[in-house]
């Protein structure tokens, strides 16, 4: 009953405030203007709005009634209606002035119509008064839900936020009028979403009402209702929904699944090997799941390092293990969170622990020696067989194989089966002071077990190199030359090692110490001075002195050596200066080896002409040394200007070997040339050899001529033929021949060779007698 009356209240007087309006102007005019006066006053019409309300249902609404004072009712006056809306929305009744809506209205669209009336008289076709605005407002009724405009909604709050935190404010629009009731006065109510969270009814704020964990729900749905006419009956609502996320915060600290982890390792893993994984879990996500893995080793044999991609932890080998030595480790891990807030400090408190069992695998190991490396020491010339050390290695593994020692290529040292070094040649310092050795150690159970190890050995000095002159030195004196000039400086050097500064002591022998016409003076500095004992001295009568230097040196025992010093008598120039003596001798060697030169050079050239020649030769007659299976062996005869080298250049071959089997022949001696004619004699009466084998007999005689080419015969080729049995011109035929006057099969170069080589020997032989 209450709501009828203020809805009856709320519609009510604004359709009957045109009335009362229209009745209050009506009303001043007739008291200020009676009617009947004759005074014509130009009237200001001021039109009261006029309410319509919205959405109406009539066809043909009755807005409200213009009519002038002076209007008396005779029909004589037309009301007209102009402006927006006029005639489409708005008509008029032309005689009474009632105003009617003819369409439904929408505030939301437009809320105000500013109209002009008109009133003419019909008789006259004259306006009675003047044009007169009014306004015609729509009314509004509540006929829009709230509106959240904002959507969608979305929140992120950290969990475990305490009660009263803020999370977002929604807010809802209502496009009723504002000022027209309580049409667009909302109420917020929270449909889903507790006992989490709670809203402010007139703001829309949405808090926490009660602590959340992001590890049991991470998101929330809320859904929030607006109410426009304070929730009142009839109002309309609106929703929406807001997805309010939890943000992580570090309330977890990792922890270990398994109480124990069982790893293994190999003895033969290096260090840094990686043997297993372990791994901790977080319930927190992104940075607040970051963590760190330590290990307690008291044996520091074993570390771990952190995975940050997967956030495992690595064990690593720190340091290498020995089956034989420790077979099992247990090690304890632990684990904590990287990035920890002080707020939150209480959730991590202690660290989680766990624990590692290693379990060491025995591998087979190569040997080890007991040093990772030998250094001996040795003196030279130490007698064959001598010791120089020992080398020890042992099978680390339980068995304890037989080990067996060997030593890389050595032609000094040998090793035994024991591990022992010894010489097996002199040694020498001066040759090698040091001999770096690789010492193998193998398995006897298995040999591919195999460790090697450097051997150093030094060679120990022993004085046994005297001093000599550090240089050959040539001497000269002037013939006038005074006593006591000194005439040379000399030093020494000596190829001993000295465990001091060597020092050297110079000396003349004694026999010559009395009557040498040359005396030394030691400068004490490892240098002495030759100097002259007497006046004068004659290159006609002595040009060169032999003198003797006897030079010692500081070793022990101490090594003297005794060298020629040759002295040689020059005639000065008037200035005493034996720089002329030794340009002569530099001028005569070098016009002696300028003469040698030119000599080589044009045999060379000679040389190089004759093969030329003997090369063209060959072109023109293109024929082979020998004839093929079949043909008859003969002699080509050549005559040379020069000599041969006597009975050295008639070897000749004994034919007899050339019927046995093709075994290699060993080089015959050389026989006398009535020994061979016998022999030829006798072979040419028999059946002449297979002519491949003869073929094959000469030329490794030629071969052994041609590599060989100092020895004779240097300028001749033995070649010989087979006449047959019973050939009366007995055992050679050269002349009376059938083919001694045909040249076709000899080989001029093979002929000439060992002449060549011959010059050549004879050319090295005066190179080196110069030099």
């Amino acid at each position: 009953m209450n709501c009828c009356l203020l809805l009856l209240f709320m519609f009510g007087i604004p359709l009957i405030r045109p009335c009362f309006t229209a009745t209050e102007i009506s009303t001043t005019d007739e008291v200020k203007h009676p009617v009947g006066s004759h005074f014509r006053v130009k009237r200001g019409w001021m039109w009261n709005q006029f309410f319509v309300p919205e959405e109406m249902n009539k066809t043909n609404y009755h807005i409200g009634q213009l009519r002038s004072d002076l209007d008396n009712g005779n029909n004589s006056f037309q009301y007209k209606l102009l402006g927006a809306g006029a005639g489409s929305i708005f008509v008029i009744d032309e005689r009474t002035g009632d105003i009617y809506a003819v369409q439904k209205l929408d505030r939301e669209e437009r809320s105000l119509y500013t109209l002009r009336a008109q009133v003419i008289d019909s008789t006259t076709g004259r306006a009675v008064e003047p044009e007169s605005e009014f306004v015609i407002r729509v009314s509004d009724i509540n006929d829009n839900e709230p509106k959240f405009l904002d959507e969608p909604y979305e929140a992120i709050v950290p969990e475990m936020s305490p009660e009263g935190t803020l999370v977002i404010q929604v807010t809802a629009n209502d496009a009723d009028d504002p000022s027209s009731g309580n049409n667009a006065r909302l109420l917020y109510s929270l449909l889903q979403g507790q006992p989490y969270f709670s809203i402010e009814p007139t703001t829309g704020v949405i808090r926490i009402s009660s602590k959340m964990d992001r590890e049991l729900q991470d998101e929330y749905w809320v859904i929030i209702q607006a109410k426009d006419m304070i929730g009142l009956p009839g109002a309309l609502s609106g929703t929406t929904s807001v997805l309010i996320k939890l943000s992580d915060v570090n309330d977890n600290k990792p922890i270990f699944k398994e109480r124990l982890y069982r790893l293994t390792v190999s003895e033969s893993a290096p260090t840094g090997t990686s043997i297993g994984k372990i791994m901790a879990y977080d319930n927190d996500i992104g940075e607040n799941a970051e963590m760190d893995y330590s290990i307690e080793d008291d044996s520091q044999t074993f570390d771990i390092i952190t995975n940050n991609e997967t956030q495992e932890g690595i064990v690593i080998l720190k340091k290498k293990v020995d089956f034989e030595h420790q077979n099992q480790y247990r090690v304890r891990a632990n684990v904590k969170n990287r990035h920890v807030d002080e707020k939150l400090m209480e959730y991590h408190v202690e660290a989680s622990t766990t624990f590692i069992r290693v379990q060491v695998e025995d591998e087979d190991e190569p040997p080890v020696f007991l040093l990772p490396y030998y250094l001996f020491e040795i003196f030279e010339e130490s007698p064959h067989g001598s010791f120089v050390g020992m080398v020890s290695a042992i099978d680390p593994d339980q068995r304890k194989s037989p080990i067996r020692y060997s030593m890389t290529r050595s032609k000094v040292f040998s090793i035994d089966d024991n591990g022992t070094i010894i010489t097996t040649n002199p040694l020498d310092r001066e040759i090698s002071a040091w001999y770096n050795l690789s010492i193998i150690a193998t398995e006897k159970y298995n040999v591919q077990q195999i460790s090697a190890v450097p051997v150093y050995v030094q060679v120990l000095n022993v004085n046994d190199h005297a001093p000599e002159f550090s240089e050959y030195y040539e001497t000269y004196v002037c013939e006038n030359a005074g006593s006591g000039q000194v005439i040379q400086t000399i030093s020494a050097v000596d190829r001993d090692e000295s465990i001091e500064d060597h020092h050297f002591y110079f000396n003349l022998p004694v026999e010559d110490t009395k009557n040498s016409s040359f005396v030394i003076i030691d400068n004490e500095d490892n240098t002495a001075v030759i100097l002259t004992n007497r006046t004068g001295f004659s290159l006609q009568e002595e040009p060169v002195f032999y003198i003797s230097v006897l030079i010692a040196d500081n070793g022990i025992p101490s090594l003297t050596s005794t060298n020629t010093l040759t002295i040689h008598i020059c005639d000065c120039d008037d200035y005493g200066s034996t720089h002329t003596c030794r340009n002569k001798d530099l001028t005569l060697a070098m016009g002696f080896r300028t003469e040698v030169i030119l000599a080589i050079l044009i045999s060379i050239m000679i040389i190089f002409g004759f093969v030329f020649l003997i090369l063209g030769l060959k072109q023109r007659r293109k024929q082979t040394l020998f004839p093929e299976k079949g043909e008859d062996f003969r002699e080509n005869i050549f005559r040379y200007d020069d000599e041969g080298g006597g009975e050295e250049d008639t070897e000749a071959f004994d034919i007899a070997e050339l019927r046995s089997s093709t075994i290699m022949r060993e080089r015959k001696t050389r026989k006398t040339a009535t020994a061979e004619i016998r022999s030829l004699y006798r072979q040419s009466l028999q059946v002449g050899p297979d002519s491949a084998i003869f073929r094959k007999f000469i030329l490794e005689k030629l071969e052994e001529a041609n590599t060989d080419p100092c020895a004779p015969p240097f300028d001749s080729l033995q070649t010989y033929a087979f006449e047959g049995t019973g050939s009366l011109a007995g055992s050679l035929s050269s002349l009376g021949s059938a083919v001694s006057d045909q040249d076709e099969n000899y080989d001029y170069l093979n002929e000439l060779g060992p002449r060549f080589k011959r010059l050549a020997c004879m050319f090295g032989s005066a190179m080196r007698s110069n030099n």
